[in-house]
């Protein structure tokens, strides 16, 4: 297995050409993050990825994590690798400086989980729940939660987790039964049984801080009935010292595909006398308080699969360099050269490449717009910014998922039949990577968000406004490269066109195709932040660095933008077959 190296000449690009990283800064609130301050937080943030959590996730992979006599064991240099974070308060970087965070923008916050989550992504699963328990709890609940809780959550001494999974439920939240009781004291005892719990048991920090949906008993029936609730593994006092172990225990660890170091437990609130738990804002709006934790947790599985697919693709161009294998196509050297010169094989690596390329450019967008939804002081330019954040969303959450494990397999492909041998590592990526298209919400049900929520709601206005964008894009390439601009401005046509269709469809014909539609949108707004690179490289044609990112936009359009045509005569022509076998007859 190769080592990781973060890509700080890439992200460093995308930051300041495509993210616009010097506008975010230059927000109220984010007065400290000077150009020093940036880069010297992703030079050391580099360093701790490569040198501390890189080396640990090949022996995560095979130790995995344990359940032993009701406490749960991570493998070898887990807590060390944690308290490292801990200590450079890492876990606090985007949160207020009234909490203990450093204050920094969200932005730069993606960059360096970004290279987490390459670096090992079993094991910055243990942040990534924590920040959003951050979330939540900063957003709704009261003073004295936000007292006794965040600081501990934001230095990461505490992480958190996301209850919301039952067995009989899945997906369908509605059909929870985890029951609330209220006590004399004021709190609650919770009883019920969750799963799927990533981070749910372990012993690298002294707390665990449980975010647990569950129904009151005079709670209305479906979605809204159901309430959000803080409930600790170790009660804490009114001094903030730890107190009695709470009752609520892991009853059971998943054995798993891949990351098999993140604890995914199945967890037993009340088997005794009742787990205690404090309510979170008002009853039966838990659903909406956890959106603020899911919506957290559906960008970072997006980000997921960018790191992912960046630790295969690197692994995959060092093998390929390496790989000494034939004599390629039309080769003229004298000596024999590794597979890297096969024309196939770089084919593949540009198709890697140029993906990858896209998907930073757009997962980045998004991050700036949440930083720009918070903090810039216009209320219009907050709400437009707002706006687009949630309209990306499900397309960096379901096409960046997908687009990972697309770059995944292709780094198994590239290895040959040594990438289907475990020691060589490729395969471990491509376990990794499969569930991100999974949890958080499936790629169906990100397409049916973007679809039925975000396009059919409002009749396609919002998305037309983004659609608009895109051809301003277009326009302004034209410049630059008149072949990639009218690539993208009939691309944009075509997902014109598709929009017009799903809003004349009925909402089950238009779910049929949700998931095509969510490719198209994917692969056309990774066509404008290419767009963007290559515009922005243009400003120093001569610099081998951003030439070779003119090149990979120029792939992007011819090999991956070309296919946007199949998806939307796929959407205009097809919805109606997909339900036209009766049941019995698939």
């Amino acid at each position: 297995m190769t080592s990781y190296t973060a890509p700080l000449a890439d992200i460093r690009f995308v930051l300041n050409s495509l993210a616009g990283l010097a506008d975010i800064t230059a927000l109220p609130g984010f007065e400290d993050a000077s150009p020093d301050l940036t880069d010297s937080i992703l030079e050391e943030a580099a360093k701790i990825a490569a040198g501390t959590i890189a080396p640990l996730n090949r022996v995560g992979d095979l130790e995995g994590a344990h359940l032993k006599d009701g406490k749960v064991s991570l493998p070898e240099g887990w807590r060390q690798a944690w308290d490292v974070l801990v200590e450079g308060g890492w876990n606090g970087l985007a949160f207020p400086a009234e909490f203990g965070g450093m204050g920094l923008p969200n932005l730069l916050n993606v960059a360096v989980q970004e290279m987490w989550h390459s670096a090992n992504m079993a094991f910055a699963l243990c942040p990534m729940l924590t920040q959003g328990t951050v979330n939540a709890i900063a957003g709704y609940g009261s003073d004295d939660q936000k007292a006794t809780y965040l600081p501990k959550l934001v230095s990461g001494e505490w992480t958190g987790t996301m209850n919301l999974t039952e067995p009989a439920a899945g997906s369908d939240l509605a059909a929870i039964r985890t029951r609330a009781v209220p006590a004399e004291d004021g709190s609650f005892r919770l009883f019920g049984q969750k799963i799927f719990i990533t981070y749910g048991d372990h012993e690298m920090a002294e707390n665990i801080v449980h975010l647990v949906l569950a129904r009151l008993p005079d709670a209305p029936p479906g979605v809204k009935g159901i309430s959000l609730f803080i409930v600790p593994k170790f009660l804490v006092g009114a001094d903030g010292a730890l107190g009695a172990r709470n009752d609520v225990a892991c009853a059971s660890l998943e054995h798993k595909l891949g990351i098999h170091a993140s604890p995914t437990a199945v967890m037993a609130f009340g088997e005794n006398q009742g787990a205690v738990g404090t309510l979170v804002g008002q009853a039966n709006r838990g659903l909406e308080y956890m959106f603020a934790m899911m919506n957290h947790a559906r960008q970072s599985v997006g980000l997921q699969g960018l790191s992912i697919a960046e630790r295969a693709y690197q692994q995959a161009l060092t093998y390929a360099r390496e790989r000494i294998q034939g004599r390629p196509v039309g080769w003229n050297g004298e000596d024999r050269t590794g597979i890297v010169n096969h024309p196939d094989v770089r084919r593949t690596l540009m198709d890697m490449k140029c993906r990858i390329e896209a998907m930073r450019g757009l997962i980045y967008k998004a991050a700036a717009a949440v930083d720009i939804a918070h903090h810039h002081p216009d209320a219009t330019r907050r709400a437009e910014a707002q706006l687009l954040a949630d309209l990306l969303t499900p397309l960096v959450k379901g096409w960046s998922t997908e687009i990972g494990n697309f770059v995944a397999s292709a780094g198994v492909q590239v290895h040959g039949g040594m990438g289907f041998i475990e020691e060589t590592g490729a395969a471990q990526h491509f376990r990794d990577a499969r569930i991100t298209t999974i949890y958080e919400g499936t790629t169906a049900i990100q397409a049916n968000d973007l679809v039925l929520r975000k396009t059919l709601r409002d009749g396609g206005a919002a998305i037309d406004g983004l659609l608009a964008d895109i051809a301003a894009t277009a326009d302004r390439l034209t410049a630059h490269d008149a072949a990639l601009a009218a690539r993208l401005g009939a691309a944009t046509q075509a997902a014109k066109g598709s929009v017009r269709c799903l809003v004349g469809l009925p909402q089950r014909e238009a779910a049929a195709v949700a998931v095509p539609f969510l490719e198209l949108m994917g692969t056309l707004v990774g066509g404008q932040m290419m767009a963007e690179q290559l515009i922005a490289a243009q400003a120093a044609p001569s610099d081998r660095f951003l030439a070779a990112k003119s090149v990979t936009a120029r792939f992007y359009g011819e090999h991956v933008l070309t296919r946007i045509d199949g998806l939307a005569q796929l959407i205009q022509a097809g919805a109606g077959l997909v339900m036209a076998l009766d049941e019995d007859l698939l």
